[in-house]
């Protein structure tokens, strides 16, 4: 079965990007990397970063782009996502402390859902990226499952980190499976380079497999044992061998 294209999150190259975007994706399609997943643009603007993202070679695979940005310049959200030709729009964070109970955790839950139905009206989809806060347990379930059960799974989808869920001592395999379909972006990251730490990537590999709804794969790098740019060779070079891409 033909895999999913890798995509890099370019929080791996924020040291480098936020001087030189430009040069600092310039190598990733030699690596095989396929596209890139922003996290703003570096030192440009969303044009130049569109730009740079096709002199490279590269697919925009996804955007992280903040609530805050959603709520107060939603226009501009989706003329930059049709400008960087993706379709992926993800809110990476929603910070602990306001998620601290069920109610709370549904009414975040209601207003991506409505956010998400806005961004469907434009062609784009919504994704929730998780980190272990979301994986913990409040009144009875966890706070993931009080947000995704207000919202339809047209409007907001779940960008699975798998990191996070073995930090939060949630299974990545059971969270696949429970979530299905619902994730069509996996964020895969370990302790440092891929493969360097505690995660079991095989049996993530298989759920995901068979589930079928893996779109792209991410990788994400935030802490190295070399220079930027050679953990994410390394990383994506530990995918061709476990056959990943």
């Amino acid at each position: 079965m033909k895999k999913p294209p890798v995509s890099l999150q370019l929080f791996s190259l924020r040291t480098l990007t936020k001087d030189d975007f430009a040069a600092a994706i310039a190598p990733l399609a030699s690596h095989g990397y396929a596209g890139v997943e922003t996290a703003g643009y570096g030192n440009l603007d969303a044009a130049g970063a569109a730009a740079a993202i096709k002199a490279a070679g590269l697919a925009c695979s996804g955007q992280h782009v903040s609530i805050a940005a959603l709520r107060g310049d939603f226009n501009k959200v989706v003329c930059e996502a049709h400008l960087l030709g993706t379709t992926n729009i993800i809110v990476p964070y929603f910070p602990r402390e306001m998620l601290a109970t069920a109610a709370a955790a549904r009414e975040l839950g209601r207003e991506l859902n409505e956010l998400g139905a806005r961004l469907h009206a434009h062609g784009l989809q919504l994704h929730y990226h998780n980190h272990d806060h979301e994986v913990r347990t409040v009144e009875g379930r966890l706070i993931l499952d009080w947000m995704l059960d207000v919202s339809a799974p047209q409007n907001l989808l779940c960008q699975a980190d798998v990191y996070w869920l073995h930090t939060a001592g949630k299974n990545p395999v059971d969270f696949i499976r429970e979530q299905g379909r619902r994730i069509k972006l996996m964020h895969f990251k370990d302790e440092k380079e891929i493969g360097l730490g505690p995660v079991d990537f095989a049996p993530i590999f298989d759920a995901a497999d068979s589930v079928g709804a893996l779109e792209w794969q991410v990788l994400e790098i935030e802490k190295y044992n070399h220079e930027p740019l050679e953990s994410i060779r390394l990383s994506i070079e530990q995918f061709k061998k476990w056959g990943r891409c």
